[in-house]
């Protein structure tokens, strides 16, 4: 915890936050409600079997309710004020869009900025940090109108809600009717009206408003330069055959296969209740809050986020991917398979924030045990062996159809280029991808791709590399090793890689101290094994021989 002491705020940035804090007026947040007003109710909720499916329990788990609290996202935020310094106030501004929508929401209200540092850590007891605190709320979600969704301006935090009503005459939306009763418990508890039955609150469009990011790039000066696609899952998800079939809310919130009540208060059964989970793939974040929940003022019980941690590796390791070893064959010190990925999921693998990896760790060992050869095993720092990214930061690792050395590794990523060509984790420094190998969806066509979305390096050429996954060649020495050959294919994923967490190390501030300290602790546990596939050569020739010898059973 000593990276922790070391960032703590200077006396006179605690004296100028306090000013800032009391700054809002007392009429600040009419708009939103946070939710502890709602769990009240969609709390206490159960299946048959007696499974918990409380709105609340499952929420505030999730990345969603700790959006606020997120201490990667605010380095980054720090990182970039500090790289382009006259655009602060515009750069906290953008970047509480969707990590702190509703105080971000109400400021723009009134007239100022969204704040992020004056909210962070959490824990204090103003209306505007109470909202920033509670992160991506309900009330946030279900008062979106369908106005313009799916289109550009929705995009980037551009969802609408009805400011045009007074307090107490604002509506909800949800997917069911509700009825005359239900509707007055909630407007005497919440200030709403009673959820509207709508479409749009199950629409791919509205997870869209804030998981499509499109990131204006700046010179040292703070002007516009360019603009990257950061997250664009659902462009990746249109594009793909999952379009027609599958929403977002069909894999992020699952549904209940029984009716069930979704208030505790009365509550009548209904079909086709959403689990409110947002399983995505960021276990390591929420075992990151669990274990500096003191710093980071997290109320989430420690049982609840070990859960959901667990809940997400699960998600991970059977919804994600699939993995093969075909073609395998041994001869004269040689050996060759081929390794093929299937990407299960309705958009790239990974997707959305440009730190995630997945990458193939293969091993082989002789018929002693002994590993004659390895690719791609990870570090306990958190970085993979030969990796060049991972060891220099101006390198990366390029797109392999083929893999002929231990030092080459097939990591599925996304890596950022400035305006210059050179690498970097800067997203306001970044302009282009100059490599984009993540695993397509099924359905993906890389050759018609709009730029937003297209594959980017060497993987744009290779033929085995196609919506659905990619298949790559092995084709190594056996060395002295002797037959038969186990050949071990793992599928490894990393929400944030091990170069884009070291790349905030440089940064004299408390934020990105913070959280490199944190990273360094945990490192060890910051990858997990999707999924794993084990192949067998025939036996050796002495064995055969061998074989021949013996008597039929």
């Amino acid at each position: 915890m000593a990276c922790v002491c070391g960032a703590r705020a200077q006396p006179g940035q605690a004296a100028k936050t306090s000013a800032q804090r009391n700054s809002y007026p007392k009429t600040f947040g009419s708009h939103f409600e946070t939710s502890d007003r709602c769990v009240a109710c969609h709390n206490g909720i159960s299946t048959s079997t007696g499974q918990d499916i409380s709105i609340g329990v499952a929420w505030r788990t999730s990345m969603m309710a700790n959006s606020g609290r997120d201490p990667y996202w605010i380095a980054g935020v720090r990182r970039e004020a500090i790289d382009h310094p006259t655009a602060a106030a515009a750069i906290q501004d953008e970047c509480t869009i969707c990590h702190m929508p509703m105080m971000r929401y109400e400021s723009h209200l009134i007239g100022r900025e969204g704040e992020a540092f004056v909210h962070f850590p959490p824990g204090h007891n103003t209306r505007a940090d109470q909202m920033a605190e509670d992160g991506v709320s309900c009330s946030v979600c279900h008062q979106i109108t369908g106005d313009g969704l799916g289109t550009r301006a929705s995009f980037v935090g551009g969802f609408k809600i009805d400011t045009s009503k007074a307090a107490g005459e604002r509506h909800e939306y949800g997917p069911f009717e509700v009825d005359k009763g239900h509707a007055t418990i909630m407007r005497t508890s919440s200030t709403f009206q009673p959820f509207e039955e709508t479409k749009v609150i199950r629409s791919s469009e509205l997870c869209a408003t804030c998981h499509t990011l499109l990131t204006k790039a700046l010179d040292a000066e703070g002007k516009e330069i360019g603009e990257l696609p950061e997250q664009v899952p659902y462009q990746e998800w249109v594009h793909s055959s999952y379009r027609d079939k599958t929403s977002c809310q069909d894999c992020h919130m699952p549904k209940v296969p029984e009716e069930v009540p979704i208030t505790s208060v009365l509550g009548e059964p209904r079909a086709g209740f959403s689990q409110h989970t947002f399983v995505g793939g960021n276990f390591f974040m929420q075992r990151l809050l669990n274990r500096f929940r003191n710093d980071l003022a997290v109320t989430t019980p420690p049982e609840d986020l070990n859960s959901a941690a667990i809940r997400t590796i699960a998600h991970l390791q059977s919804e994600a991917a699939k993995i093969r070893i075909n073609g395998l064959d041994a001869r004269d010190g040689h050996l060759e398979a081929e390794v093929s990925i299937e990407n299960l999921g309705g958009h790239k693998l990974p997707t959305a924030y440009p730190s995630r990896r997945v990458w193939l760790h293969v091993m082989v060992r002789d018929g002693h045990g002994r590993v004659v050869f390895e690719s791609g095993a990870l570090r306990p720092d958190g970085s993979i062996v030969g990796n060049d990214n991972d060891a220099d930061a101006t390198r990366f690792e390029p797109h392999f159809a083929e893999i002929t050395r231990p030092d080459q590794v097939e990591i599925y990523e996304a890596i950022l280029a400035d305006r210059e060509g050179k690498v970097t984790t800067g997203l306001l420094t970044g302009v282009r991808y100059i490599k984009d190998n993540r695993l397509l969806p099924e359905g993906f066509d890389k050759r018609t791709v709009d730029k937003d979305i297209a594959v980017h390096g060497k993987a744009e050429e290779d033929p085995d590399f196609t919506g659905g996954g990619d298949t790559v060649r092995y084709s190594v020495a056996l060395g002295s090793g002797e037959a038969p050959f186990q050949v071990e294919a793992e599928l490894w994923y990393q929400p944030i890689a091990y170069r884009w967490a070291m790349n905030l190390k440089p940064y004299d501030a408390p934020e990105p101290k913070r959280f490199v300290g944190y990273y360094q602790e945990m490192a060890s546990g910051s990858a997990v094994m999707m999924v794993r596939a084990t192949a067998t050569t025939g036996p050796s020739k002495s064995e055969k021989e061998l074989l021949k010898t013996l008597p039929y059973q």
